[in-house]
């Protein structure tokens, strides 16, 4: 019997792009010939130690938190817990997809030592750390041994060395964007043959026979005004900043705009900088994924201004909906927009950070409002790509191959 064991952690990361990738990834494989362990780890019910449920091939087995301990202790006690309901076997996969996972890591090695290991990088902490500049990173990488680089930048130093110590340790890789894989072959000196790219897919929730006036009269949207969706994170990575203050440019050029942020974090700081044009700027807060989807069919333009980002599952969502996108040209976001389906514009590193030109930001915002029939080609070109690229069946069909070819499943 071929064995896919997942772990999951209720976190942040699991509300946003993992939670994202492991719901898709486990659809992927219902129905297949694999046996299929979802392991939801740190789950808030305390009144029993585990609980199991069951569908087709899938079984979520859900572990609460211990009271007290180290996420050491933890882990030696999932995999003392697994083992008496998972056989070790070399037909047997750990899917792990944090790389603060080293010590679980640890103790399946030790509780299934027959067993392969896979890991889905997401993210880099240290790039989240130096907000995407990599010029930065390379040269504290090259020189980590100074001490005046390790006196500066010792975080940055900790975090590359153990997610390294930690990547080298997994069987295979499978990063989300070709930017990915260089960083990790050039970087992280990771061999090229236990790296593959996958990019991530999503379930089509496009519903054309939405009614957009329906839509804009539900949530209120006047007849004529415009609405300039951003979807995410309130976080600086995100360039949400660097938006709100192209948007105040924009407006005195369309006064009729109004711009959405869809998401929640540090609110405070946000309503700060928008001072005397929030009464033009909606903060709507955490949405779920149908709410959302309604505003990707409300709104004109989609911005997705990020400084860094490994993968881009927002604009993935914005093309899925015919939405025209502006992205930075930066990371894995470069790859997922095309010149076809959005405007695209550079980010520019400096040597203590990175920075979005709010003037070009603007000047593109403005372009896409001013040319209707130009920025409803690129939303339909934005959804052939979708279906082309990262459709749920694209995805599907790219896991199985993996499975097949890395390890003859």
């Amino acid at each position: 019997m071929k064995e896919i064991c997942i772990f999951n952690y209720k976190s942040k990361a699991a509300i946003y792009g993992i939670g994202t990738y492991i719901k898709e990834y486990v659809n992927c494989l219902k129905g297949t010939d694999y046996k299929v362990n979802l392991v939801e780890l740190g789950t808030d019910n305390t009144a029993i130690d585990v609980y199991f449920k069951e569908e087709e091939n899938i079984r979520t087995i859900y572990i609460p938190n211990q009271d007290g301990g180290t996420f050491d202790k933890y882990s030696k006690s999932v995999c003392r817990l697994l083992r008496l309901y998972i056989e070790d076997s070399e037909n047997l996969v750990f899917h792990f997809h944090y790389a603060q996972s080293d010590s679980l890591l640890e103790y399946v090695k030790k509780y299934f030592p027959l067993s392969k290991s896979v890991c889905t990088i997401h993210y880099f902490s240290v790039d989240n750390l130096l907000r995407g500049n990599i010029s930065l990173l390379k040269k504290i990488i090259d020189e980590q041994e100074n001490e005046q680089i390790k006196e500066k930048y010792p975080h940055i130093i900790e975090n590359y060395n153990r997610e390294k110590t930690y990547w080298g340790k997994i069987t295979h890789i499978i990063c989300l964007s070709g930017y990915m894989r260089e960083i990790l072959y050039k970087d992280y000196r990771i061999e090229a043959g236990k790296v593959s790219v996958i990019p991530n897919g999503l379930t089509d929730r496009f519903e054309r026979s939405q009614n957009k006036k329906h839509l804009r009269k539900k949530w209120n949207v006047a007849v004529r005004e415009k609405i300039i969706l951003f979807a995410g994170r309130l976080d600086e990575i995100k360039g949400l900043g660097y938006l709100i203050k192209a948007f105040r440019e924009a407006l005195t050029v369309c006064p009729q705009i109004r711009l959405v942020v869809a998401g929640d974090g540090g609110l405070k700081k946000y309503l700060g900088e928008s001072s005397e044009i929030y009464t033009k700027i909606t903060f709507t807060g955490f949405l779920d994924k149908s709410q959302l989807y309604e505003w990707y069919r409300i709104a004109d333009v989609g911005i997705t201004p990020s400084l860094y980002e490994t993968f881009g599952y927002v604009a993935v969502e914005m093309m899925m909906h015919e939405l025209p996108v502006v992205a930075t040209a930066t990371s894995g976001l470069n790859e997922i927009v095309d010149d076809t389906c959005g405007l695209k514009m550079p980010v520019t590193e400096l040597p203590d950070r990175v920075e979005i030109d709010v003037a070009l930001l603007s000047q593109k915002i403005i372009y896409l409002l001013q040319h209707p029939s130009e920025a409803r080609k690129m939303g339909r070109n934005g959804r052939k790509r979708f279906l082309r690229e990262y459709s749920s069946e694209v995805f599907r069909r790219n896991i199985l191959n993996f499975y097949t070819s890395v390890f003859g499943f």
